[in-house]
């Protein structure tokens, strides 16, 4: 802060006094309006100090002014923030700029711990000891079973040792005991990425290349990672950064022995309370008045519910909630409750005895919620799985957030326990008639189709719309305002999304599968998710096979070929390819001909085929043509025009790059006219005429940056380095070319070494 003002805030009062619009700044500085936006508003609190610079210049601030600007935006400001919410960074000794974010992503720790003082002070022999550290990964391993207290001691240990992990604190549930729904560790490293400040469309779509990435931004890093609910030790190792400051706690029902025998972790288990312990707990959460006053009814509640802290917060929260409730009735009431969950007793008896209190419409909720694929959930899915208006709906989450069954874990999205997911699934299974349970799936299912279609068109307008399947008309839609809600809202929902695919496969509803799959494939595509692309089209052409879909068909086809291509698994693309084409054949589709062809263009220039690329544009081109799809011919023109500038015929690519405009300009395609840009100013470099290359090329690069295309950003940069050193501004030229090793670094592109041969080779200005 200078001045009282934070870095945003003083942005926006430059920008004020200079009388411009956001998006006339972002224009002027050459950066997205979006990341203009999230400057000003403190989401980005520490950009780049090249964006600082940049927006430094096009606000034409100079002496004293200009540095008092530039450091509000200086990390080691101790008042303008510390911990950037969202921004681009880059790997440890990419640049002198690079700044990470510094990620707190802790959950809350839980109210009335009591107790584990033998856990807490081997906990403590883990802390990272005073000045640098030699040692290897500190690693524990808190084991136990279900509903003993492992997240709630790793989180009371870890948020009083925050202090000890200046750089931060990483956390994800893995969900581990949840079958085929855990957390994969690709996933997971996405969350970790997204907490150092990784920006989505920079991570990379490879697992390895992840990792790479993580252990890259953890170095020499003192920081707290917290694995909670792992299945075992295959399912963190590849979340185990390589810092030796670094310390990892894992939680798991698992005894974990692999990470302890070849990671060297600590084990630490963790059995039921004591009853001293069990007993304090109780004084906590009804008070120490009472407890105290009925001392036979808290020694029979400790010993009936078996030490198990999910089973006395449950008798307890009741106790709370009626005060008036003699304990020994509420101890009488649980002794006589014979029914258990298997392997966990006394459990079954306490939660039934909790749902029992419930309302009828809060007991139906908590039934209906075995029926969603996740044990997460947002508040809004509520109402299409009860068929409830919106403040009915979140009447009885409240109700069940107050007996303990459910936890809001962030404002609106609730959590349910394992123990409890499973009773929930047992009650939906006994109570509800079959017609009801596959309602409900059918009106969740509805619910989240309806609103990732439209996130979709809101994402990638130019794509071919599709008419989604009727949804519940009681339910009310979310509603999203432009494509940054709806990307949020992909991201938030995107396991839960996932679940939804194979769940409408196991219902039998393959018209939602293929729908879902539909929806998902840009966000997947943007955000590099290049395994889950692959898993909901496996399922999106099986649905299509079952249905007997032969166009479904050949489109799932059609996407998996450019899944696999993206990660390099060209035999398998062209496979899927061929099957498309195939099909489309049979069935006289043009256009889906037309797109086929273009992606088997884009995998033959991958394999290292020109000529054979361009055959199949030019047939591309033919089909959109006779399919009269306007979109698809300006984008294929363009790589037409490409496509003739690798083989070195520069004047054929701007008579296609130059029709592909023409076109584009009447279709308001900004993210086709960013391409294009590209394509003539390659040219033009390659034909001697670097001054009007280098102003196509930046052309290119404000619109790549406005879509948040980083990939295609840092492709331009290389081009526009090559303009640059074209004209004889070296300096210039290897401004572009290092930014655009940052971004290759970052998305763990292995262009990046190449280009940074070239730097290196680069002769220093003036010789």
């Amino acid at each position: 802060m200078v001045g009282g003002e934070t870095f945003g805030q003083l942005v926006r009062l430059h920008r004020l006094r200079s009388a411009s619009t956001q998006d006339q700044l972002a224009q002027r500085a050459g950066i997205s309006s979006r990341q203009l936006r999230d400057i000003e508003a403190g989401r980005i609190a520490l950009p780049r100090l090249t964006t600082v610079g940049l927006l430094a210049d096009a606000l034409e601030l100079e002496g004293e002014q200009r540095d008092r600007f530039c450091a509000a935006a200086r990390p080691e400001n101790p008042v303008a923030g510390t911990v950037p919410a969202a921004g681009p960074v880059s790997p440890p000794g990419t640049g002198p700029e690079s700044v990470l974010a510094r990620p707190a992503q802790l959950p809350g720790s839980v109210a009335g711990f009591v107790g584990r003082g033998i856990e807490l002070k081997r906990l403590d022999q883990l802390l990272p000891s005073p000045g640098p550290s030699a040692r290897d990964v500190a690693i524990c391993a808190v084991s136990g079973t279900a509903g003993v207290g492992k997240t709630a001691l790793a989180l009371h240990w870890a948020h009083g040792a925050r202090a000890s992990f200046p750089d931060g604190q990483l956390y994800v549930n893995l969900h581990g005991y949840h079958g085929s729904d855990a957390l994969s560790p690709a996933t997971a490293l996405r969350g970790f990425l997204t907490g150092l400040g990784v920006p989505g469309d920079r991570i990379p779509a490879d697992l390895e290349a992840r990792i790479d990435l993580y252990r890259s931004l953890v170095a020499d890093r003192r920081m707290l990672i917290v694995l909670d609910n792992a299945r075992d030790a295959d399912h963190v190792r590849p979340l185990l950064p390589g810092a030796p400051d670094c310390r990892v706690m894992v939680t798991s029902r698992d005894q974990l022995q692999d990470l302890v025998a070849i990671e060297g972790a600590e084990p630490i288990p963790v059995s039921l309370l004591d009853a001293d312990d069990a007993r304090d707990l109780i004084a906590r959460r009804i008070g120490a008045d009472r407890a105290a006053a009925y001392p036979e009814a808290v020694d029979e509640i400790v010993a009936l519910s078996a030490g198990l802290p999910l089973a006395l917060a449950v008798v307890t929260a009741r106790a709370a909630t009626y005060p008036a409730f003699p304990l020994a009735a509420i101890a009488t009431e649980l002794r006589d409750a014979t029914d258990q969950l298997e392997g966990f007793p006394a459990v079954r008896a306490v939660l039934s005895w909790s749902y029992r209190t419930l309302t009828p419409g809060a007991a139906r909720l908590f039934r209906l919620c075995g029926a969603h694929p996740e044990p997460d959930l947002a508040a809004a899915v509520v109402g299409a799985l009860t068929g409830e208006p919106p403040t009915r709906a979140r009447r009885l989450l409240a109700e069940l957030t107050r007996a303990h069954l459910l936890a809001e874990h962030t404002p609106g999205r609730y959590a349910m326990h394992d123990l409890l997911r499973a009773y929930s699934v047992e009650l939906l299974i006994e109570t509800e008639e079959e017609a009801d349970r596959d309602a409900a799936t059918r009106r969740m299912l509805d619910h989240y189709l309806g609103i990732a279609c439209t996130a979709a068109l809101l994402i990638e307008p130019h794509r071919d719309p599709i008419t989604p399947l009727t949804a519940d008309p009681t339910a009310v839609p979310l509603e999203l305002a432009d494509r940054d809600q709806a990307f949020a809202w992909f991201t938030a929902e995107h396991p839960v999304l996932l679940a939804a695919v194979a769940r409408a496969e196991s219902a039998g509803l393959d018209r939602h599968v293929w729908q879902l799959a539909w929806s998902l494939v840009d966000f997947l595509d943007h955000q590099g998710h290049w395994w889950d692309w692959i898993t909901v089209e496996h399922a999106a052409l099986r649905a299509a096979d079952r249905l007997g879909d032969e166009r479904g068909a050949a489109y799932a086809d059609r996407l998996l070929g450019r899944g696999y291509a993206q990660l390099s698994r060209y035999d398998e693309a062209l496979r899927h390819y061929q099957r498309a084409i195939e099909g489309y054949d049979r069935l006289g589709d043009l256009l889906g001909q037309a797109h086929s062809a273009f992606g088997l263009s884009w995998l033959s220039e991958l394999r290292g085929n020109p000529l054979e690329s361009q055959e199949h544009r030019l047939r591309a081109a033919d089909l959109y043509r006779r399919a009269g799809h306007r979109v698809g011919l300006a984008r294929v023109l363009n790589a037409l025009g490409w496509g003739y500038a690798q083989l070195g015929d520069y004047p054929a690519a701007l008579r296609h790059c130059g029709e592909a405009l023409e076109l584009n300009q009447q279709l308001d395609d900004a993210y086709g006219q960013a391409a294009i840009w590209d394509s003539i100013g390659f040219a033009h470099h390659h034909l001697g005429d670097h001054v009007e290359a280098v102003a196509c090329l930046e052309r290119s690069l404000r619109l790549y940056r406005e879509a948040g295309d980083l990939f295609n950003e840092a492709d331009v940069l290389v081009h526009l380095g090559d303009a640059h050193e074209g004209a004889g501004d070296r300096t210039a030229a290897r401004a572009a070319w290092q930014r655009a090793v940052e971004v290759f670094d970052q998305l763990g592109r292995g262009e990046a070494d190449a280009l940074r041969a070239r730097i290196a080779a680069l002769a220093p200005p003036g010789r």
